[in-house]
């Protein structure tokens, strides 16, 4: 019983203290005037304090969801940000590959020019000793297992039908182009393919244009010490037709031209050249062709 009364007597007294009333008053410095009084007990502290404290909290959850405060916190973004983050990223990849695809092919258009890669021949003899003519494209920059692979591929495409079908195929829709003659003049030396020439070489008189041969986009124009000033023309059906040793050109990258447009000025520039002449090359699915079997040049 004693020990009941003790904690009774505990909680009371801790009870009235939270209700004990407690008088605050205001006076003035001066005067000592009461100027205002408040009667406070402990627990309306604690319940005024606790208010505050619960307002105040909501008023900053308030202004973060309701505010664009909430763009600020780490992990948390909006909805339509997330959206066109995620659009951005995807054309930035898109675009990425689609620049990768035109470098590279903008690379294997300049690597033909200046003869820096090999190029597939329609030859039956593969052993046979080649010497550079003019525009030759070499193998030495090719490593001893990349020409083992062509050799393999080769012999195995030698005796395959279809490959030999599509390849006739692919000059008879090269002969369904209508060519307008690059430029009138005299055949000094042939295509040859055992001698790695891959066109014609056209003596002209001095200061004669040079007109396109289809319609098409210029993706090359410029200069290469071996073939001068070149420009390469891009057509429809993977059809590229090139000019080289040229003067001066009269077109730039990018431009379009139409067939019998002039494009350049017939020349004597680069190291291989021994006269003012046209070297022509026609280029069809990567292989080359003879440029007189589509056009007459005289």
């Amino acid at each position: 019983m004693p020990e009941v009364k003790t904690e009774n007597r505990k909680r009371r007294s801790w009870y009235k203290r939270l209700t004990n009333k407690y008088r605050l008053v205001l006076l003035n410095d001066l005067t000592f005037e009461e100027v205002t009084s408040f009667k406070l007990t402990r627990m309306n502290v604690y319940v005024l304090i606790s208010s505050i404290l619960v307002i105040f909290v909501l008023i900053i959850l308030a202004a973060i969801i309701y505010t664009p405060l909430k763009e600020y916190i780490p992990g948390y973004a909006d909805v339509n940000l997330r959206r066109d983050v995620m659009e951005l990223k995807l054309r930035g990849d898109s675009l990425e590959r689609v620049l990768h695809s035109n470098s590279l092919y903008l690379q294997n258009i300049k690597q033909v020019i200046s003869g820096q890669v090999a190029v597939t021949e329609i030859s039956d003899t593969t052993n046979s000793t080649k010497t550079p003519g003019y525009d030759s494209i070499n193998l030495d920059k090719v490593s001893s297992s990349e020409k083992e692979f062509r050799k393999d591929v080769e012999k195995e495409e030698r005796f395959t039908v279809s490959n030999t079908s599509s390849l006739i195929k692919n000059k008879t829709n090269v002969k369904a182009f209508h060519f307008f003659q690059p430029i009138k003049g005299y055949i000094t030396e042939p295509f040859n393919l055992t001698e790695q020439h891959y066109g014609v070489d056209i003596v002209a008189p001095v200061n004669e244009p040079i007109k396109a041969t289809l319609d098409g986009i210029v993706v090359f124009a410029a200069w290469t010490s071996e073939t001068g000033y070149v420009m390469a023309i891009q057509h429809n059906n993977n059809l590229i037709s090139l000019y080289k040793h040229n003067s001066v050109l009269l077109k730039e990258e990018g431009n379009y031209v139409k067939a019998g447009d002039v494009i350049a000025i017939i020349g004597n520039t680069g190291e291989l050249t021994s006269g003012p002449h046209l070297h022509f090359e026609l280029w069809y699915n990567g292989l080359s062709l003879n440029p007189e079997d589509y056009i007459v040049f005289k």
